[in-house]
């Protein structure tokens, strides 16, 4: 029998489960609702949440009600970074077992588009990505205290690393494949641009991934002295070192690889400025319509390419969160109970005093 159709012990009835849930009715207009926490279907499992992350597009949905050309149409469940523990799996589930604690992957493909098929499912023509207002109906998200998913979603943890730190897998992974795109890493020298939750796991992913040595620029001191515990050799405060591109650009350049993790328009054209001939330009970051100087893309033969979500490099953040290969308590600024969630998202909004802000559904 499901754990959320488990019979009333007084009067004999099913007793459904209910889940607390943060919902986004329209900007500014966040709210703690009570609903059905749904039913286990085959190969599914029934996660308690016990931390979730805030992320840029959650603020995006809470300030503006999205981004670009998505908006939300209707209430929706934020959220898309969350770790939690078992608490019961539908009849024949392998994969993970109640009371193992596990970080869940939002990515979920459909496997059978034609993107799926040729091993590009991070762009799936049918994907349902938690918290996303993109597909109408909007598909729900995970900022939820009992969540119902695929077993195949769920990562196991080891014991000695926190839900706090697992929650921050899904970011993780999308810094792991923005290093992937660049292609090697090994000996070369590299420039993160923009210092937010993903400049600073772009930076810890590129030490891993054997980078000689790591520059981050940004334009606040508080970013940056996090983006070098997370693993940065050297920064700069762009507004306080107005000549660091000129240095930079001298002889036609200095670094091998560029991630632009801002979105900015302006960060990328300086970026491009210290870029060796044949360098790679990575972007992450997402921002509006840019222009870029041909002539030196050109007369540098740069490689510019963008990187979006992940799906593989999952797996491979949690593998290296439990061999204890990055520490990400540096990353983490707080957490604050479901029902402290409207001061937790204007903490996140805050560059200056907050990196990644996490709900706590313990404490719900």
């Amino acid at each position: 029998m499901s754990p959320d159709n488990l019979p009333d012990p007084e009067h004999g009835r099913p007793l459904r489960l209910r889940c607390l849930c943060l919902v986004i009715h329209a900007p500014d207009d966040l709210r703690v609702l009570e609903q059905d926490a749904g039913d286990l279907a085959p190969g599914q499992v029934l996660v308690r949440v016990g931390f979730g992350g805030i992320c840029g597009s959650d603020l995006h949905y809470f300030h503006a009600g999205g981004f670009g050309t998505v908006r939300i149409k209707r209430p929706m469940i934020l959220g898309h970074e969350v770790a939690g523990t078992i608490s019961a799996v539908a009849p024949g589930v392998t994969r993970v077992k109640p009371g193992d604690r596990v970080a869940v992957n939002p990515s979920r493909p459909c496997g059978a588009c034609r993107y799926c098929l040729e091993g590009l499912p991070n762009h799936c023509l049918d994907m349902r990505f938690y918290g996303s207002a993109m597909r109408d109906p909007h598909v729900e998200g995970a900022f939820r205290n009992l969540l119902v998913c695929d077993a195949v979603q769920c990562e196991p943890l080891a014991d000695q690393v926190p839900l706090q730190h697992a929650a921050l897998a899904e970011p993780f992974s999308v810094a792991l494949h923005g290093v992937q795109r660049a292609g090697a890493l090994l000996g070369k020298r590299v420039l993160v641009s923009g210092c937010g939750p993903i400049g600073c796991l772009v930076a810890a992913a590129a030490r891993i991934h054997g980078a000689a040595e790591v520059t981050a620029v940004d334009l606040t001191d508080e970013t940056l002295s996090i983006a070098r515990a997370m693993g940065a050799h050297s920064t700069i405060n762009v507004t306080q070192d107005t000549s660091w591109v000129q240095r930079f650009s001298a002889d036609k350049g200095s670094f091998d690889v560029m991630f632009e993790c801002s979105g900015n328009e302006r960060a990328l054209r300086a970026g491009l400025e210290t870029m060796r001939p044949r360098g790679v330009v990575v972007q992450l970051g997402l921002g509006g319509d840019v222009s870029l100087p041909q002539n030196l893309v050109v007369g540098k033969e740069l490689s510019i390419c963008g990187s979006f979500r992940f799906h593989a490099e999952f797996a491979l953040a949690v593998r290296l969160i439990n061999e204890g290969r990055i520490n990400l308590q540096p990353m983490i600024t707080g957490a604050y109970p479901l029902v402290q969630a409207r001061e937790a998202f204007e903490l996140a909004s805050d560059r200056s005093r907050a990196m990644k802000v996490l709900l706590d559904f313990e404490a719900a």
